[in-house]
Formats: structure tokens, sequence, C-alpha cells
């Protein structure tokens, strides 16, 4: 029969039309082996993945690894904020008392919604995360959440210092009336290094 298509051609258009509609779903950001995985899990068996994507001319979005998140606001007034982790101009981030020293970042994580930011105070003379606040920004309540979790939960002792990058939230007029407010004396080290 002439006019019948091939086995072989029709395995390949139905091949051809799952890879396809697994790319689009995925929103062009699963590659070959990711589709090939995605496939399986359905069970369909596929080995071609590769071909059916460069005959179509597709190919994987790539994702950015690392998303920049410190942003210094050149017209912050930190001037009278000093490294408080040197001691004898070597970094010391040790600490025996409960309370006292602290030190802040906000670390990101890719959600299959966007970033989620997660500002965090960690406690020096435990280690342990003892703040903590999620958001889908990093506006300075963001911050302000996290050591007020600490204040209210752990009890911070008078003149506790707490340290950060010098990042715009770090830096804004809100924060350093919060750490006014509450007794906390703020510690930055240099522009691109937290420790010095």
């Amino acid at each position: 029969m002439s006019g019948s298509p091939d086995q072989n051609q029709v395995r390949h258009d139905v091949l051809d039309a799952h890879v396809v509609r697994v790319y689009e779903r995925e929103k062009g950001k699963a590659g070959r082996d990711q589709i090939a995985i995605l496939l399986r899990q359905e069970g369909v068996s596929i080995g071609t993945v590769g071909s059916i994507l460069t005959a179509r001319g597709l190919q994987a979005v790539r994702m950015r690894a690392w998303k920049m998140t410190t942003s210094v606001d050149r017209d912050a007034r930190t001037e009278h904020i000093k490294n408080h982790m040197l001691d004898h101009n070597e970094r010391d981030f040790t600490c025996k008392v409960l309370g006292t020293r602290l030190c802040g970042d906000i670390p990101y994580l890719r959600t299959g919604s966007g970033w989620l930011y997660l500002a965090s105070a960690i406690d020096l003379s435990t280690r342990m995360v003892v703040g903590w606040s999620m958001a889908s920004h990093m506006r300075t309540s963001l911050i302000i959440d996290a050591l007020s979790m600490n204040r209210d939960h752990v009890h911070l002792q008078p003149a506790a210092i707490s340290h950060s990058d010098r990042g715009s939230q770090y830096t804004s007029g809100a924060f350093q009336k919060w750490c006014f407010a509450n007794g906390v004396t703020q510690s930055m080290g240099a522009v691109g290094v937290c420790s010095r």
C-alpha cells in the first residue's frame, strides 16, 4: 500500500507530539534529559528527545542559578556603623552569651512561583536561627520581622550587636530606628565583605 504511512514515521510523529507537549507544559524550562525522565514517568519510552528538540528548533531556557540580592543604598547614612565583629583587626564571630551577638542575612530560594526571600537572625552563641521572616519581597520590614521574632521569643540582651552586610535593607533609616528603639547596636563589614 503505497499511500499508508510507514510505521516508524507514525511512531516518530507520536513521540514528536509527546516531546512538544511536555516542552510546552514545562514552559521551555525542561531540557532533553528532563523531558525524557518526565515522559518515562508517564510510561512513554523514548530515546530521541534531543533530535526532536533540535529538528524543531527548541531549546531549554536556562534559569539563572544566582541572583543579586544585596543592593547598596548610596544615600544611606552609615558612617556611624562600625564592624563590631573585629577583635585586634581579626574576625571574631564567637560569643558565649545568648542574645548578645547576632548575624543577619537574606538568602533567597527559587520556587515554582518565583523568588522567596528569607531574612534570618542567627545567634552566635548557639549558631541557631533565632528569628526569621519570609516574603516575596526584600523590603526592610522583612528583616525587622526576623529580629522582632528574636526579641519577642529569645529576649535580646541589652546592647546586643546585630551584624550584617551593607544591603539597603540593613542601612535603611527604618531599620536603624528599629535598632535604636530596641537597644541593638548595628555592625557592618566593609562594602562587598560582610566580615571585615
